[in-house]
């Protein structure tokens, strides 16, 4: 049986949390004091995402960059490929929050939005 130990960053707790896993099966999740602890460390040892954040920059605008971020999590295999997608991105002014400034990045169907005005 293989013990994988985590920190939890479902809430502002990062509760230690220990999830026991025969093969492929998860057998136990201990140490969360919330729900989500649980949640979290089952969806870590089986499909890991995160959200990535990052900058590109913007022609004509009233700042050189601004920051984007992937609307939805993406497979954490996926991180390097999201950035090295972003790596050159140049946007033309007017920017609002929310504008899709790459879709569907490294083949994830998810886009990358922007989160600041320019």
């Amino acid at each position: 049986m293989e013990k994988r130990e985590l920190i939890c960053i479902g809430c502002p707790m990062g509760c230690p949390v220990t999830v026991e896993m025969d093969e492929d099966k998860i057998v136990s999740v201990t140490g969360n004091t919330c729900p989500r602890g649980d949640a979290y460390a089952r969806k870590e040892v089986t499909n890991p995402t995160r959200i990535v954040t990052s900058t590109v920059k913007v022609e004509g605008g009233f700042v050189e960059m601004i920051s984007v971020k992937t609307k939805e999590d993406i497979p954490k295999e996926k991180i390097f490929d999201c950035v090295k997608a972003l790596k050159g991105v140049t946007v033309k002014a007017p920017v609002h929050i929310g504008d899709v400034i790459l879709a569907d990045v490294a083949g994830t169907g998810v886009d990358v939005v922007a989160t600041r005005n320019a």
